[in-house]
């Protein structure tokens, strides 16, 4: 079953919520979960929402299942229970977990429909991921598929499928074929959005429910401005 938006406000825009888990649209550069910059994470965000809407006395559990890289929007799962973390750690782990996201890229792939296969090999100096086409020391292997589901005036719209989630994985291997992402500056696009945010995201994420073993396909809108609009007109 599908999810829409059932509650927002000025930071939070939750897609789906009860006593086990929490999903929400993260906007780009919101960070999910707290680093060495300082800045408010996502996750501190969703507890203080669930503190006030509970009236919770003391802390509040939240369990981070998964990340987005901090210029990047959509889709964020957090556990509200120690069971529903063990659960769904187990289900991403185990990839039974499916996702698929948005990129706007100038370059049309050719062809316009493939899956790719690289070797990523990770900088952590740089905070940067190489895609090689054969295996390489260090390297671990990435695959998705990608298809051009929209032209724009002047861009397109791919949807990709991703198999195993290797850091920057799409960023990097969109780049290996020539197509970086619109405002992806470290991975080669000529110029950035001017929020900063690179225009990648999570659009779509399939599982089965921690506790209640049913279905859940929840999808989640892109950022609201016109490039975005174009591609959900």
């Amino acid at each position: 079953m599908k999810h829409k938006i059932i509650s927002t406000s000025e930071n939070l825009q939750i897609l789906y919520e009860d006593n086990h888990l929490i999903v929400v649209n993260k906007r780009p550069g919101d960070i999910v979960q707290g680093d060495k910059t300082g800045d408010t994470p996502l996750s501190e965000l969703v507890k203080e929402y669930l503190k006030i809407k509970y009236n919770k006395p003391g802390s509040v559990f939240l369990g981070v299942v998964h990340r987005l890289d901090r210029p990047t929007s959509g889709i964020v799962v957090f556990a509200r229970t120690s069971k529903a973390l063990t659960r769904l750690n187990k289900s991403f782990l185990e990839k039974e977990v499916k996702k698929k996201y948005w990129a706007i890229v100038k370059t049309v792939p050719n062809p316009s429909e493939d899956t790719l296969t690289h070797w990523m090999v990770r900088n952590t100096k740089q905070n940067k991921s190489y895609a090689h086409k054969k295996e390489v020391s260090n390297a671990k292997k990435a695959i998705l598929s990608y298809k051009l589901i929209k032209r724009l005036e002047r861009y397109a719209l791919l949807e990709i499928d991703l198999m195993t989630g290797r850091h920057h994985q799409i960023r990097s291997q969109l780049t290996a074929i020539n197509s970086p992402i619109k405002g992806d500056l470290k991975y080669g696009y000529d110029r950035s959005n001017p929020d900063g945010s690179i225009c990648l995201h999570a659009r779509l994420l399939t599982l089965q429910h921690p506790v209640k073993k049913e279905p859940l396909s929840i999808t989640a809108n892109p950022p609201d401005n016109s490039i975005w609009n174009a591609c959900i007109q």
